[in-house]
């Protein structure tokens, strides 16, 4: 009897080592009071120690989106803007070296309140590439699903 069942209960132990291995996770929350719609001029800090360009990729999105973005560490500053965006990277190896998390803030320009946080993590087995991180953090925050009317399902 036990022999029989040898296969279907490794087969079910290894299933169970492997699946806290994948995470696919992606999300985005605005602040209370905060109006995205009135954003148009972006401005994106490039983090200190960034030797993948994360700021480029946003900046190439944001335009892709419609958005006019600038970008270069915070110290320069030029302009009116109507949002400043700061981020995150964190790389991982897995046989190669990835992106396994990106987590990016929209903040005011004048007090450098958090208007929105947006944030994309894939591990090794659901990776995406940066330029893919790129554009899921910044649709799920400027363009996340519309608002349902009332009495819809």
């Amino acid at each position: 009897m036990i022999r029989k069942c040898f296969p279907a209960l490794f087969v079910i132990c290894a299933l169970l080592a492997v699946q806290g291995c994948a995470v696919n996770r992606a999300t985005a929350t605005v602040s209370p009071g905060a109006d995205l719609t009135k954003i148009r001029n972006v401005y994106i800090v490039k983090e200190p120690g960034d030797d993948h360009n994360i700021d480029e990729l946003m900046k190439t999105q944001l335009t892709r989106m419609g958005y006019k973005a600038a970008n270069n560490p915070e110290s320069a500053l030029p302009g009116k803007y109507d949002a400043v965006l700061t981020y995150v990277d964190k790389w991982q190896w897995d046989m190669t070296m990835y992106m396994m998390e990106l987590t990016v803030h929209v903040r005011e320009p004048e007090t450098g309140n958090v208007l929105a946080v947006g944030n994309s993590m894939h591990t090794s087995l659901t990776r995406k590439s940066p330029q893919e991180m790129v554009e899921e953090v910044l649709n799920n925050i400027f363009r996340p699903d519309p608002p349902k009317p009332a009495g819809s399902q």
